[in-house]
């Protein structure tokens, strides 16, 4: 009956190993895309061409730090669809006009 207990303990490790490449075998790949690849979605193109005319909020920005980057302080003016400007989200659509060329 000891073999029992041993079965069920080389599984659970086969389990753990075979789980940890898997996970090292999807961090590897993902780090090993090329910087400049459309698949890694919207943040992206976002970062490369940061104020066109249609602005896609990202993770983590504000209308201030929006506002700072495009060099457009009218934002919630320009966008009334904003009605509460601490209200702003990831993937929230406005309208960019820069001050400044």
């Amino acid at each position: 009956m000891a073999s029992k207990p041993m079965a069920d303990a080389a599984s659970w490790y086969c389990a753990t190993i075979l789980l940890a490449l898997i996970l090292f075998a999807s961090i590897r790949e993902n780090n090993s895309m090329p910087d400049n690849d459309p698949v890694r979605g919207a943040k992206h193109f976002v970062i490369s061409r940061p104020c066109d005319e249609i602005y896609v909020v990202g993770e983590g920005e504000t209308l201030h730090t929006i506002s700072d980057k495009c060099s457009d302080p009218f934002i919630v003016e320009r966008n009334p669809h904003i009605h509460d400007p601490d209200d702003v989200f990831p993937g929230l659509v406005i309208k960019i006009t820069p001050s400044r060329p």
